[in-house]
């Protein structure tokens, strides 16, 4: 059945998305009950940023060890680096999308200002376009995949007569 054989080639990555999936669902929990909880004693683009630094810390933990443990390591440094460099740029996303809610629209219909609009702005429709990214670039730049060299023909050492 095609759909079989479908599955069968991209096993590896289904299973990949998966993980990704689960290591991202646990930390996106943590983001929303600490965005929740901090919004209501602080100003909502600082809150956010709170609750995704230490969301990122847990998804890095299980990324690492679970998704990707698979996968060549590069050095904790690199990775770490990499991860929340990339992580960053998924934070600003999900920032762009909260402060045009609430801030853009917020000034039009105080409605966007609420804490419930916060937690729709940033974490669902900020933190779904920036999912994508996140799993492509520590896919590809952070957890690279074990590279096997590539064996030259072997070539004789006895001389041709």
């Amino acid at each position: 059945m095609w759909l079989t054989e479908l599955y069968r080639r991209f096993q590896h990555l289904v299973h990949e998305l998966g993980k990704f999936g689960v290591v991202g669902g646990v930390a996106y929990l943590i983001d929303t009950a600490l965005l929740a909880v901090l919004v209501l004693v602080m100003e909502s683009l600082t809150a956010k940023t709170i609750a995704g630094v230490v969301a990122a810390t847990v998804a890095f933990i299980g990324n690492r060890f679970w998704t990707w443990r698979h996968r060549a390591r590069s050095g904790l440094a690199r990775e770490y680096l990499l991860y929340f460099s990339f992580n960053g740029v998924g934070l600003v996303i999900a920032l762009g999308f909260l402060f045009v809610s609430h801030y853009g629209l917020g000034a039009v219909w105080p409605v966007f200002q609420s804490p419930l609009a916060d937690l729709i702005a940033a974490n669902v429709v900020g933190l779904a376009a920036g999912t994508a990214f996140r799993f492509w670039s520590y896919r590809r730049f952070v957890f690279r995949p074990v590279v096997t060299p590539e064996l030259a023909p072997a070539t004789s050492s006895v001389p041709d007569a």
